[in-house]
């Protein structure tokens, strides 16, 4: 009888280029860093890790940019189909977004923890942003609930596990919209940076904040802004505290990282990386400011340059470099070296916290009344400075800080004017004997 060629054999003719945004990661990547980030769901029952295993083990195949290994070619980093088994559930631990080696884990670039009622998803950036990360977690969720007797009807972020994935959700789509006449130049002047203790190797600092959205959404009303608009202006205010009260010898300007989600502009499926970034800031170089001039300013920023026209040309700047055939035939080596360089130099200063926000997330009606709320965190910093990452569901807001420094004065402020503004907050956090006051 004819053997027929084996399934791993076949899948490993199937490789994917890293989409834009994921060809940085990689170069980044340190024993003591990896861009990872952390998606969690905190359900109303106590997770069963068996039951929790095997939706992994039928969910996972679902998503083929997930069930990769990397690999590394003379000219690119290129996504192969990982068939070794795994990856396998694990109890949770203390300091999330621990650096992930490539070839640990059988070489996948997920985890998936589990604590109480918590369940955990980490990922590589490489492999994608949040939302796809989000399609994943909630999918996995669902045929977890399934096994458990609860069917749940795929919409939204829960997929179906019985279709074959989409070729565009597969697809680099920054390509696809890279496509502006002309590439805006990039900004580069330093911004103040928060100096602090340094933590030992693989402590991440955690500190979340619960809060209520009508509250925090009748607040920004008052500010005429909206809940992002809002929450932007409450960090600047937090930095430009920080920097005066910090010993300085000159003022330089407070700037946030902020990723937008192109999918909201330019339509996409994909589950891979599809964000860019922009820069909300503040100059205290032109003198004080007030919140509501920091509001007002964060407002019309987010007005002039989140739309699509400013998008697609930032797309198409980033995108220059990739088209370049030039340097398309220049060896990994050397490309790593220049854009660590840069990236360490130029881009990483270009920012003193980063902060993104998920937004309101939506389930199935027959999964709603299974979960309690959703986590997000940006993982470790590569430098010295926290960030910030927001989402909501129903009425549950959290604010989840993440940071690889002692100090957590930059926490202690934002959290601070929340609650002058009238916010009540719940503060969690893994730190211990540490009080945010």
């Amino acid at each position: 009888m004819r053997r027929k060629p084996s399934v791993a054999k076949n899948k490993k003719e199937i490789w994917y280029k890293l989409d834009l945004s994921a060809i940085v990661y990689p170069t980044l990547q340190r024993k003591d860093f990896s861009s990872v980030y952390r998606l969690s769901v905190l359900m109303k029952e106590e997770i069963d890790p068996l039951l929790l295993q095997k939706a992994l083990d039928i969910t996972l195949p679902r998503f083929p940019t997930y069930k990769v290994a990397i690999r590394k070619g003379v000219f690119w980093r290129y996504l192969e189909p990982n068939n070794r088994p795994g990856p396998f559930v694990m109890p949770d631990i203390k300091n999330p977004c621990m650096p992930m080696p490539f070839k640990a884990n059988n070489r996948y670039l997920v985890r998936v923890y589990y604590y109480g009622r918590r369940i955990s998803l980490e990922a590589h950036h490489c492999l994608g942003d949040g939302t796809g990360g989000m399609c994943v977690l909630q999918t996995l969720t669902a045929v977890y609930l399934g096994l458990k007797g609860h069917n749940v009807t795929p919409s939204g972020f829960v997929l179906n596990i019985d279709d074959a994935a989409d070729p565009e959700e597969l697809e680099d789509a920054y390509m696809r919209y890279a496509n502006a006449r002309v590439r805006p130049p990039r900004p580069s002047e330093k911004t103040y940076r928060v100096h602090g203790t340094k933590e030992p190797f693989y402590t991440l600092n955690i500190i979340d904040g619960i809060m209520s959205v009508k509250e925090i959404m009748a607040v920004a009303g008052k500010y005429n802004a909206t809940l992002t608009e809002y929450l932007n202006s409450v960090l600047l205010y937090a930095l430009l505290q920080k920097q005066e009260h910090d010993f300085h010898i000159k003022l330089r300007p407070v700037k946030i990282a902020m990723p937008v989600n192109l999918r909201r502009f330019f339509p996409s499926k994909t589950l891979r990386n599809f964000i860019t970034m922009v820069y909300p800031s503040i100059d205290p170089r032109l003198g004080d400011y007030t919140f509501e001039e920091i509001v007002t300013q964060v407002h019309n920023y987010m007005r002039y340059y989140i739309n699509e026209k400013f998008l697609r040309g930032d797309i198409t700047t980033n995108a220059a470099t990739q088209r370049n055939p030039v340097i398309r035939v220049v060896p990994l080596f050397i490309k790593d070296f220049v854009v660590r360089t840069f990236y360490t130099k130029v881009q990483d200063k270009n920012s003193s916290a980063g902060l993104t926000n998920m937004g309101a997330m939506k389930v199935p009606a027959d999964m709603k009344e299974h979960i309690e709320r959703f986590d997000i965190y940006m993982g470790q910093p590569f430098s010295s400075r926290t960030n910030c990452a927001i989402i909501s569901f129903e009425d549950t807001l959290t604010v989840n800080f993440a940071s690889s420094i002692a100090e957590s004065d930059v926490e202690r402020l934002f959290f601070k004017k929340l609650v002058q503004d009238g916010i009540h907050v719940k503060i969690e956090s893994n730190r211990d004997n540490k009080i945010i006051k």
